[in-house]
């Protein structure tokens, strides 16, 4: 093979490359709080802390990141309830940052994945438009061999360029002895999921 069949081939070769890892997803931006912003909880049951409710993950995570956390978690609500409740949420408190942990019930429920995501994405839209960072938490679902994450979570993270926790809730969900019933975490599954979000805001320079 000569020099110029060679050049040729490796440029064929780069170009094919960058459209099999190039990605559309936006760049994540985060800014760090401040000591006196708030941190918005929105979800079901597992951010309301069912199970143990005097120490669910808001509640656990406002001394570890030193910032208030509203717990704003509705046990078995769907996430098109969840949508239309959010901006009157939003309007009340202007949260720098909204802790996402929604679509349990639509997923035990059986109910559309495709719709959970465009309901997923306008929260997060709604987050943006009042100026609010956002966290999506991985919700899991059953699986062949035990819960496990779903794809439409990670999907959305890139898509919108949000922070994204993709594992703490399988794993929680995965260990009886981290659980207050079938579902729902006890005090040391709720201090996991706290530990676990701080990690990301810490990585990420959030706090």
């Amino acid at each position: 093979m000569n020099k110029t069949r060679f050049t040729a081939l490796l440029i064929t070769l780069s170009i094919v490359l960058i459209f099999l890892f190039r990605t559309d997803a936006p760049e994540i931006q985060t800014q760090k709080l401040g000591a006196h912003d708030l941190v918005l909880a929105f979800g079901d049951s597992l951010t309301y802390g069912y199970g143990a409710p005097d120490q669910s993950y808001p509640k656990q995570l406002q001394p570890l990141i030193k910032r208030e956390v509203i717990n704003a978690g509705i046990p078995g609500e769907l996430s098109s309830t969840g949508l239309q409740r959010l901006p009157k949420l939003l309007e009340r408190y202007h949260p720098s940052l909204v802790i996402l942990c929604h679509g349990g019930n639509d997923i035990l429920r059986r109910m559309s994945q495709e719709q959970l995501k465009e309901n997923l994405a306008a929260m997060i839209r709604l987050c943006r438009k009042y100026r609010a960072q956002v966290l999506l938490v991985d919700v899991p679902a059953l699986g062949m061999l035990g819960l496990k994450t779903l794809p439409l979570y990670a999907e959305l993270s890139r898509e919108e360029g949000v922070l994204y926790e993709g594992e703490i809730l399988a794993k929680i969900e995965n260990d009886p002895a981290l659980k207050s019933d079938t579902i729902h975490p006890n005090t040391s599954g709720y201090r996991l999921m706290a530990e676990a979000f701080k990690k990301v805001l810490k990585a990420h320079g959030v706090i």
